[in-house]
């Protein structure tokens, strides 16, 4: 038996009847082009929307969510998968009461885990499908591995981009990374982009043409439209200030972006056409390619 099916057969064993949770992964090409702060946003309008949310920090060596959030986290991932904690004990819970999970980076180092103990790792990940509608995964910049590795798994990916020139260079080196992956599924993995730090709707709206122009030409990727966050110096502020700007400012022009592009993803025919697999199922998708 290899190591995937003794995956499938541990979620399977530790399934019960529950609610799954919707795993939406955010990435960027580059850093410094918005991602985390549009997972945090959108994680806040979430909550707006009655959702229970959960961030995951996949960002591995990069604290961006907690410093954002003002708060420090007592336990990561690492604690759970080499410490013993349960999924509860890490979960450190921000403003709104969104959730949010340290990674810490210890994933790569799962190849010398044993069946039982991963095991208790995909056991206490499933519980998050209980504790939460929605799951972001903030990963990495960049085509490193470990970005790959949550993206492939993927089946909601949200791909942050800026008019820069090297934003949207990367942007593409990214999704021709993936395409190129070898168990990356296009059937399966739907990809949205948002435009960032635009002037207008018609700036966004021409970064995500040239983007897609060369996607179609080159890639034969299903590269859609989500929506733009506008420059505004209010976000800028409330970085400065680690508040998210939806909370500090409800009608700031990118807090009534965030809205918008919130208000999307939760469209019913939108979610009527998710098939989602749970968080246990995310996670073992990862560490299944990871030849343990």
């Amino acid at each position: 038996m290899d190591q995937a099916e003794k995956l499938r057969n541990i979620i399977k064993a530790a399934d019960v009847v529950r609610p799954l949770a919707r795993v939406i992964t955010v990435t960027s090409g580059k850093g410094g082009v918005g991602k985390s702060n549009t997972a945090i946003n959108l994680a806040i309008q979430f909550r707006k929307m009655d959702q229970k949310v959960i961030i995951l920090d996949a960002d591995f060596g990069l604290a961006n969510i907690e410093i954002m959030f003002g708060a420090v986290p007592k336990h990561n991932l690492c604690d759970l998968i080499y410490q013993g904690k349960n999924i509860k004990e890490i979960i450190t819970w921000g403003p709104m009461d969104v959730g949010f999970i340290s990674g810490g980076s210890g994933i790569a180092g799962m190849s010398n885990l044993s069946k039982e103990y991963l095991s208790y790792i995909i056991q206490n990940l499933a519980e998050l499908d209980a504790i939460a509608d929605v799951i972001i995964v903030d990963t990495g910049a960049g085509i490193a591995d470990a970005v790959l590795d949550f993206l492939v798994a993927s089946d909601e990916i949200l791909l942050v981009t800026t008019p820069e020139p090297t934003s949207i260079t990367d942007s593409y080196s990214l999704l021709k990374a993936l395409r190129r992956h070898e168990r990356f599924a296009p059937e399966v993995s739907k990809i949205k982009m948002i435009a960032n730090k635009v002037e207008n709707a018609e700036e966004g709206e021409a970064l995500f043409s040239k983007l897609k122009v060369v996607t179609d030409k080159y890639l034969k990727m299903n590269l859609t439209y989500l929506g733009e966050i506008p420059q505004d110096t209010q976000l800028a502020k409330s970085v400065m200030q680690q508040m998210p700007v939806s909370i500090q400012n409800p009608n700031a022009k990118s807090t009534k972006a965030y809205e918008n592009i919130a208000a999307k993803l939760m469209n019913k025919e939108v979610n009527q056409s998710l098939s989602k697999r749970g968080m246990a199922a995310f996670f073992s998708h990862i560490i299944s390619g990871r030849k343990l």
